[in-house]
C-alpha cells in the first residue's frame, strides 16, 4: 500500500514514518508537509539510517490548499494525518480522504472535531473508507486500556482515562511546546483549547459539557489513590458511545498542583478574552512571572496525584453481581517509563501500529471509528511490547499491561 504521511516531519509523524517503513504491505511512503525542505530532510535521514528499505519521497502539501490536498491523496491507499491542531484541520483532511477513497488514521486529541468526524461514518462507508480517529497515546492507548478494563465487567458505571503531564514536577517539555522556529507548536495551541471553555464529560450516563480542570478524586486499586483533573480529550465522547457508562466518565491529567494552578490561570484569561489560544500557548512553554505569581495561591489549595499511576484507565461497575473497580495500566517498568517520557514516541508509535492492523484488514470496518471499536487491543499491546524494549515486566504480563480487579465491599 502507498502511504501518505501528512505532517510527517513533525515529532509524532517522524516516529510514525520510521515505524511504518518497516511494516509488511507498505510499498511507498510519501512524506508531505507545508515545509518541503523539512519533508526532504526526514526522507534523507531515514535513507542514511538504512531503515525499512521502502521507497520514500517528499512532497509539499498545505492542508489549507484543498486542490493540493486532494491531489496528494489521489492514488494514495492510506493517509496518516499528524497535522494539528485537529480542531482546525482534522475534519478538512478526513473529508478529503473520503472524497478520494483513501483510508485514514490520525492522532486527533480534540473532542470537538472527533464528534464531527464520527458524524461522517455513513459517508465514509459509502466511499469504502476505513477511518480511525485518535490513534495516539491519549486518545489511543488510553482507549485500548479502557477496553481491557471494561471487558472485566458485566455492567459499566464509571470510566476514566488518565495521562501524565508532569508528575515528576519538571513541567512541560519545551521541545513539544515550541516549533523549531520558536512559535508555539500545534500541541501547545491544542492544549489551550482543551483547558478553556467547556469540555465533554459524561455525567449520570449523559454526555454533557463542563468547565475543564475540575478535580476528580479516585481510588483505583489498593494503594493507588489521588486527585487528577479533567481536560478536553475525546475519550469521554467515544467511550460513551462504545461502552455506555451509566455514571461518570472523563479524561484526566495526572498533574502536580503547581502546574494545574498555572493552567487554571491561563484558562481564566482565555475565557475572559484576555488571551487567545495562540497568545496563551507561549506562556505554557515559558511561564510569565505575573501569571506564575497568580498561580501560587491556587497551588496551595489543590490536591496532588498521590499514588495514582501516571497513565491508566479505571472502570467501576458490577461483575457477577458484585461491585468492582478495574484498573488497567502499563507495567511499572523502565520501558514503560521511557515510552511515557517521550510523547512523540508514545503518540507516533501507536499510530503506526494502528496502521499495521489496517494494512492486514483487521483494523476495523468501513466507516469512521474510535480506537476501541477499530483496533484489536490484545494484538496492539503485544505489538507495542515488541517495539518497546523492557515494556513487559516480571509480573507475568506478556504485553506490558497490568489489570487489577478490586472488589468494593
Amino acid at each position: 500500500m502507498r502511504v501518505l504521511a501528512l505532517g510527517g516531519p513533525g515529532a509524532m509523524g517522524d516516529v510514525a514514518v520510521r515505524v511504518a517503513a518497516g511494516l509488511p504491505g507498505v510499498t511507498e511512503i510519501v512524506v508531505a508537509d507545508r515545509h518541503l525542505e523539512a519533508a526532504r530532510a526526514l526522507v534523507r535521514r531515514i535513507a542514511e539510517e538504512g531503515m525499512g528499505g521502502v521507497p520514500m519521497r517528499a512532497l509539499r502539501v498545505d492542508v489549507t490548499d484543498s486542490i493540493a490536498l486532494l491531489a496528494a491523496l489521489e492514488g494514495t491507499d492510506v493517509v496518516l494525518n499528524t497535522v494539528g491542531p485537529y480542531y482546525r484541520f482534522g475534519l478538512t483532511v478526513l473529508r478529503a480522504a473520503i472524497a478520494t477513497g483513501t483510508h485514514y488514521l490520525d492522532i486527533c486529541d480534540d473532542w470537538e472535531p472527533t464528534v464531527q468526524m464520527l458524524g461522517l461514518n455513513e459517508e465514509a462507508r459509502r466511499a469504502g473508507v476505513r477511518a480511525v480517529v485518535g490513534m495516539g497515546a491519549s486518545p489511543g492507548v488510553s482507549n485500548l486500556l479502557a477496553t481491557r478494563a471494561v471487558r472485566q465487567l458485566d455492567r459499566v458505571q464509571d470510566l476514566y482515562t488518565a495521562w501524565p503531564v508532569d508528575v515528576s514536577g519538571s513541567g512541560g517539555d519545551d521541545e513539544q511546546l515550541s516549533d523549531p522556529d520558536g512559535r508555539p507548536s500545534a500541541a501547545a495551541v491544542h492544549w489551550m483549547e482543551q483547558i478553556s471553555g467547556k469540555v465533554a464529560v459524561v455525567s449520570d450516563g449523559r454526555l454533557v459539557h463542563r468547565r475543564p480542570l475540575r478535580p476528580v478524586t479516585l481510588s483505583v486499586s489498593a494503594g493507588c489513590s489521588g486527585t487528577a483533573y479533567t481536560v478536553g480529550h475525546p475519550e469521554p465522547v467515544t467511550l460513551h458511545r462504545s461502552f455506555g457508562p451509566a455514571g461518570e466518565a472523563a479524561n484526566l491529567m495526572v498533574v502536580t498542583p503547581g502546574t494545574v494552578a498555572y493552567l487554571d490561570v491561563l484558562r481564566r484569561d482565555i475565557d475572559a478574552g484576555k488571551l487567545t489560544n495562540e497568545t496563551a500557548a507561549p506562556d505554557l512553554a515559558k511561564p510569565s512571572a505575573s501569571r506564575a505569581l497568580r498561580a501560587v495561591a491556587g497551588a496551595v489549595i489543590r490536591k496532588g496525584p498521590g499514588s495514582l499511576p501516571p497513565f491508566f484507565a479505571a472502570a467501576t461497575g458490577t461483575r457477577d453481581g458484585r461491585r468492582v473497580t478495574v484498573l488497567a495500566r502499563l507495567a511499572d517498568t523502565p520501558g514503560a517509563s521511557a515510552l511515557l517520557d517521550d510523547m512523540a514516541e508514545a503518540t507516533g508509535l501507536p499510530l503506526a501500529l494502528g496502521l499495521a492492523q489496517l494494512l492486514d484488514g483487521t483494523g476495523g470496518q468501513l466507516g469512521v471509528h474510535p480506537p476501541e471499536t477499530a483496533i484489536d487491543a490484545e494484538r496492539f499491546f503485544l505489538d507495542l511490547a515488541r517495539h518497546v524494549p523492557g515494556l513487559p515486566g516480571d509480573d507475568g504480563s506478556r504485553d506490558g499491561v497490568v489489570v487489577d480487579v478490586t472488589t468494593n465491599e
